[in-house]
């Protein structure tokens, strides 16, 4: 067989649509669960309907999966973060996750996560030096 192999920064969005489905299609042909579903939970402006900041995660086979969580320095502090996350927590719940995963970066909010019940459980060594890339999960079949 013929191919090229081909290394980019900006993948065609056609290119990650069919990685995707043909690793769903596999996973679901092994598995017999077709459970891969989006999620997000967004804090919006009430007036302009503006997204401000939120949570995008995933859940398939069992684990709710959390990518993307982020708010503005002017939204943290009063618990809303606390709120996001477990609403997310919740949904998984509801979706018959029984686990969580995530990671961030040290400098971020591992305490965060931490304080909600979530136990570090690796980390990678990353850039800039003395950085690093925790990667937490949590049991949500307890609370």
């Amino acid at each position: 067989m013929n191919i090229d192999v081909i290394v980019t920064d900006q993948p065609d969005a056609a290119a990650v649509a069919l990685i995707s489905e043909r690793l769903d299609q596999f996973n679901i042909e092994l598995s017999g669960i077709t459970d891969h579903t989006p999620l997000a939970v967004l804090v919006t402006d009430p007036d302009s309907g503006e997204v401000l900041g939120g949570l995008i995660g995933r859940t398939s086979l069992g684990v709710l999966f959390v990518e993307l969580f982020f708010l503005p320095e002017s939204l943290r502090g009063d618990d809303l973060g606390m709120r996001l996350l477990k609403a997310a927590e919740d949904e998984a719940r509801r979706r018959g996750c029984r686990h969580g995963v995530l990671y961030t970066i040290s400098f971020q909010a591992p305490g965060f996560y931490v304080k909600q019940g979530w136990e570090i459980f690796g980390e990678v060594p990353c850039n800039p030096p003395g950085t690093s890339r925790v990667f937490l999960r949590k049991d949500l079949s307890i609370g």
